[in-house]
C-alpha cells in the first residue's frame, strides 16, 4: 500500500533557508521514494512506512543549522492504494473544477 507523508523541514536561522532545504531535498534522492516539494513543504510517497522514515530522517539530518525543527504527518491507509494525486482529484472532482485560482 502507499504511504503518504507530508513532511516539513525548518532551520531556525535568520536569512534565506533555501540552501538547507536544498540538501534536505536532495537527500530524498536516495529512497525509494516519491515527492513533490510546495512552498510549505514536501509530499512524500512510499510503498511502506519504514522508506517514509528513513527518508524523512535523512532530510532532516542533512541540514545543517544548531536547531532544524521537522514535522512529519502520515496518512496510512491500510487497506486502499491510494496516491496523493488521487486525494487532490477527489475534491477537484466535487468541485467540477481545479482546486487552484489564478490569482496571484
Amino acid at each position: 500500500m502507499t504511504v503518504i507523508g507530508e513532511l516539513n523541514i525548518v532551520p531556525v536561522r535568520e536569512g534565506s533557508m533555501s540552501g538547507e532545504i536544498a540538501k534536505a531535498i536532495d537527500a530524498l534522492e536516495g529512497f525509494d521514494i516519491a515527492y513533490e516539494t510546495t512552498p510549505m513543504g514536501t509530499i512524500l510517497e512510499a510503498e511502506d512506512v519504514h522508506e517514509l522514515f528513513a527518508a524523512a530522517e535523512a532530510a532532516h539530518e542533512a541540514v545543517d543549522d544548531d536547531r532544524v525543527i521537522t514535522t512529519l504527518k502520515i496518512d496510512d491507509k491500510r487497506t486502499v492504494d491510494q496516491r496523493a494525486r488521487d486525494k487532490v482529484t477527489a475534491v477537484e472532482d466535487r468541485l467540477g473544477r481545479a482546486a487552484r485560482s489564478g490569482g496571484r
